[in-house]
């Protein structure tokens, strides 16, 4: 068997319990209902007009901590892309305009992101979405990520039964 090498996965490795068969039907069943909920964020994305990187990138913007711009890095960083590939994401969303670029007033290099109003309204249409799907799967999530932080052996939801 491959090893696998990353460090949250070799200290689970090292847990004395073994993983029980109900572990894996929830950690399956979780799995199984992230991914709906990521193939629903693509679909409702290309319904819009936009690509699902592109919806990430506009919600990584606006949802950034505190402010309401992002670096090319920070934005790189949360979508975990490399530079090149966020600049080449940014420009395609510029030529739609949705976003704009200004330079940051203490350093003239640094190039900081901010949405623009169609930006912002493309997203806020795209969130409202996510926010009553995830509304209509929640407790189900919630079951799931309950179980599996507790250890529950109790049966886990039906992932089918997510809406």
């Amino acid at each position: 068997m491959k090893r696998i090498e990353h460090p949250q996965v070799e200290a689970a490795a090292r847990a004395d319990q073994p993983i029980s068969k109900q572990e894996y039907e929830t950690l399956a069943a979780f799995r199984y209902a992230l991914r709906r909920f990521i193939r629903f964020s693509e679909r409702a994305a290309q319904s819009a007009g936009i690509t699902p990187q592109q919806h990430q990138a506009l919600l990584a913007i606006k949802g950034f901590p505190d402010r309401e711009y992002v670096s090319v890095s920070e934005l790189a960083e949360w979508l975990q892309l490399r530079h090149h590939s966020t600049v080449e994401l940014v420009n395609r969303l510029e030529a739609q305009a949705m976003v704009e670029r200004t330079h940051a007033t203490d350093d003239r290099r640094q190039v900081n992101l901010s949405l623009t109003p169609h930006g912002e309204e493309m997203l806020a249409g795209l969130s409202a979405a996510h926010r009553a799907e995830l509304r209509q799967i929640g407790p189900a999530l919630h079951a799931l990520l309950t179980q599996l932080n507790e250890g529950e052996e109790e049966p886990h939801p039906n992932p089918h039964q997510l809406g």
